[in-house]
């Protein structure tokens, strides 16, 4: 990071993950290139000269599979994707019907939450929020994690000046600072934020609070209308701050805390207390810590965007204090959507269809702190959702990981200054990029581990390519390589385009 006082802070240096069995081969990859070796070398210990006709474009194959790159996946990988998705189809997993298709409970006879793919295992506990209020607590048994989930409003940084904004940025990362200590309970930070339609309940509310009982009645028709037209046309931006909680990193805390979902929802309260200051200091406001059926609702309405407009609806009636019917947010075992189809290279879910992408390249040059507004530029054809996802790391483990990448990368550097190879300019700066994350690990700065997903909604069809190449484009100009979750649209969908803080994968130790 640079800065002065007339320009603003830049920032850059972001390095990728070397998960690759040997140098960025994945484990078949390094599997095939083995084959093409002993393919290679057989007929030369055998001495059969002729075979070599046969054993040469044969091993020239595997080292085109293991190697060749086709939209930044290798033939392996296209494979398996294939073959998990060709299973899924016809084992009908890809296909989701709840609503009127739900089991019941044969003791009950309720029908249970009911969500499809990853989050079928997720659950959304009532917990005390500390404050004589209900806070809602996403709790993953697999993961063994406890996520509460924030609406927060941020005043922005494109229209302030440049130290308001290197002030908001530093405090930002002042707070994910915080979070890189050793055996720190909150294992991930997501913030995520969706531009969607205005549902109008904002101008409705403002109308009626000024509008006078004498107005004459061409005037309130006329204005009527006017509400029709515009407020649908109008786009607004939601975002929320969701952070998880390890029950086993938080063990001792939980058992003083009671023990069970009890005492970590107890713990969770308290890390999330203890945060506020150092929000504030970032230039978040909290508006709320969501309840079950606030959490609820950000699901359904995800799920099925023509929901929106009756939520806003019930919630505005809902704070009528006389107000006696269905309270605010959805039912938490109503959250999922009715029916869902996982394609190829779409997620279809109620009446909206969704295709989702991973950041999988960041900005190689330096760049200001508003570099991805571009992606959150509003789309009257189609829903957008960010979701950036932070791991923080402690400080062992951090410099573990960072002198396992510096360690990886000379070697590589040796192994090509050995055979003769010259180093091009983009190894170069990544060995310079890891010799500075490692200097600045060891003066106090903290790590962590991210990544960036981003969905794009439609609810009619034929808007999805239009809302796909202006999404990609848009990605572009902000300096970002973008990939299509091809065969894991459900699990893409999860994770960006919903605030649960996940989506970030376990690292692979070879």
């Amino acid at each position: 990071m640079s800065s002065t006082a007339e320009q603003p802070s830049t920032y850059g240096g972001w390095q990728a993950e070397r998960m690759g069995v040997i140098g960025n081969l994945s484990g078949p990859g390094s599997a095939l290139v083995a084959a093409a070796a002993i393919v290679a070398l057989a007929p030369i210990y055998q001495r059969s000269w002729s075979t070599l006709l046969i054993s040469l474009p044969l091993s020239a194959l595997l080292l085109v599979l293991a190697y060749g790159r086709v939209l930044g996946l290798t033939a392996d990988e296209w494979l398996l994707l294939a073959v998990r998705h060709q299973i899924s189809v016809a084992t009908k997993k890809n296909l989701f019907l709840s609503g009127a298709f739900a089991p019941r409970n044969p003791a009950t006879g309720e029908q249970p939450m009911d969500l499809p793919g990853p989050l079928a295992r997720l659950r959304i506990l009532d917990a005390a929020d500390g404050q004589g209020g209900r806070l809602g607590v996403v709790y993953d048994p697999t993961a063994n994690t406890y996520t509460a989930v924030a609406r927060v409003l941020s005043p922005g940084l494109a229209l302030v000046d440049n130290e308001r904004q290197n002030a908001r940025v530093g405090g930002w990362a002042t707070f994910l600072r915080a979070q890189c200590k050793e055996d720190s309970p909150i294992v991930r930070i997501a913030v995520h934020q969706r531009s969607l339609p205005d549902d109008g309940a904002a101008l409705r509310a403002f109308t009626a609070r000024h509008t006078v009982p004498e107005a004459p009645l061409v005037a309130k028709e006329s204005l009527a209308e006017l509400m029709q037209s515009a407020g649908p046309a109008a786009t607004i931006r939601e975002t929320y701050l969701a952070l998880a909680l390890s029950a086993s990193r938080a063990r001792l805390a939980i058992k003083g805390a009671g023990g069970g979902q009890i005492g970590a929802a107890a713990v969770l309260v308290r890390e999330l207390n203890a945060m506020h200051g150092s929000l504030s200091s970032a230039g978040l406001q909290v508006q709320e810590w969501l309840a079950p059926r606030r959490v609820a609702q950000v699901i359904r309405a995800a799920y099925d965007p023509h929901s929106q407009l009756e939520f806003a609806d019930r919630n505005a009636a809902a704070r009528d204090a006389d107000w006696q019917g269905t309270p605010a947010g959805v039912d938490p075992d109503l959250a999922g959507p009715a029916a869902a189809e996982t394609g190829w290279g779409v997620y279809r879910h109620d009446g909206a269809y969704t295709v989702s992408y991973q950041v999988r390249n960041w900005p190689q040059s330096q760049v200001f702190a508003t570099f991805m507004q571009p992606l959150l530029r509003p789309r009257q054809n189609a829903r957008r959702s960010l979701s950036l996802v932070y791991e923080p790391l402690g400080p062992s483990v951090a410099r573990r990981d960072l002198a396992k990448e510096k360690t990886k990368r000379d070697a590589a550097r040796r192994v090509r200054a050995k055979t003769g190879r010259a180093e091009s300019e983009d190894e170069r700066r990544e060995a310079v990029t890891a010799r500075e994350q490692d200097r600045a690990r060891a003066s106090g700065h903290g790590v962590a581990r991210f990544t960036g997903l981003i969905a794009v909604t439609v609810t009619d069809y034929e808007q999805m390519a239009t809302a796909c190449a202006e999404l990609e484009a848009d990605a572009s100009a902000a300096g970002l390589e973008v990939r299509r979750m091809w065969g894991g649209m459900n699990a893409g969908f999860a994770a960006a385009a919903l605030p649960l803080a996940i989506g970030l994968p376990e690292r692979r130790i070879f």
